[in-house]
């Protein structure tokens, strides 16, 4: 599906233009189009590389799935390539949806695979605000698609922190199998989101750069916006990869104490039992020589010598907090 829309001189209104009038409005210099597909065809493939004359490798990269967050600069144009990021909130994991952008002097081209629910809320800020743009140009709407996907990861790290919150109590509570296969899971989750944003902060180092000749250095302020925001996102994600493995080392703790007190335990019913099994063997041997051999007074302080002995060391062990 393709969306286009035009930003005119006048700056009075967003209208919708037909793919046929691509040429005629990037030959406006005035006129800003913003070009959205979603799920592109080799039509639009072709169809681009047709009207914006794109250099055949960024519509390669643009046709691959997985690339690494970029910025490529090219004679006419940038290319970028950006990540959105979304809970799963069934699967308790992320997804992430690629973005590549094209940014020329007058126009933008975005490209994703997956529905970027972000952009749908830039072109609502973008048409409402059309006449407050003031001839800012492509650099305004950049600076508002990458601000507005940045800001929607810090409900992400909420989400991250709860889960590790949630998990940490798991972990003292029951420190089973299931907290464990939790714990990975949300390791692999940061490793995923971080691998995709922490490249972007070199990204928007380069969008702050005031040498960039189609953003202008006057909207190096705005990046710069956008800059930090990345490089808070990317703390916070090193902060909770840290607390991640602590709280590793804390399941450790916990599974190894645990064994400790089991055979600790194991080991004073041992005792006991031995100590009272020795009685219980001396004075069951079956010889005629042994004192009082037989005799009803001798069975009743055997069995009173190995109830004590018994209660003894119960009384002992638990006081040390071995049983």
């Amino acid at each position: 599906m393709i969306r286009l829309e035009l930003l005119r001189h006048d700056h009075s209104e967003i209208e919708s233009v037909k793919a046929e009038d691509i040429s005629t409005v990037i030959s406006q210099p005035d006129s800003l189009l913003w070009i959205d597909l979603a799920d592109p065809t080799d039509a639009d493939f072709k169809m681009l590389a047709q009207e914006f004359d794109f250099h055949p490798l960024a519509l390669e990269d643009a046709r691959k799935e997985g690339q690494r967050p970029k910025l490529d600069q090219y004679p006419t144009f940038l290319f970028i390539i950006f990540y959105a990021v979304q809970v799963i909130s069934d699967a308790r994991a992320f997804s992430t949806q690629e973005l590549a952008l094209f940014v020329g002097a007058n126009y933008l081209v975005t490209i994703h695979r997956q529905p970027v629910p972000t952009l749908e809320d830039v072109a609502t800020r973008w048409r409402q605000n059309a006449a407050n743009l003031h001839g800012e140009g492509v650099a305004i709407l950049l600076y508002s698609i990458l601000d507005t996907i940045v800001d929607s990861y810090f409900p992400i790290l909420d989400e991250v922190a709860e889960r590790i919150d949630s998990m940490e109590e798991a972990i003292f509570n029951r420190a089973g199998k299931d907290a464990l296969q939790t714990l990975f899971q949300h390791r692999k989750n940061l490793l995923a989101l971080r691998r995709v944003i922490a490249p972007e902060r070199d990204l928007t180092g380069m969008l702050v750069r005031r040498d960039l000749e189609l953003l202008g250095p006057a909207t190096a302020v705005y990046f710069q916006d956008v800059y930090d925001h990345v490089l808070r996102v990317t703390d916070a994600l090193d902060t909770y990869r840290d607390l991640l493995s602590g709280a590793l080392d804390a399941y450790l703790s916990v599974v190894s104490n645990n064994l400790n007190q089991v055979m600790r335990t194991l080991t004073a019913w041992s005792i006991i039992l031995m100590s009272v099994t020795l009685i219980a063997s001396i004075y069951g041997m079956n010889v005629a020589l042994w004192p009082a051999n037989g005799s009803v007074v001798a069975g009743a302080f055997s069995v009173t010598m190995m109830g004590a002995i018994g209660a003894i060391l119960f009384v002992l062990f638990k006081g040390i907090n071995w049983i």
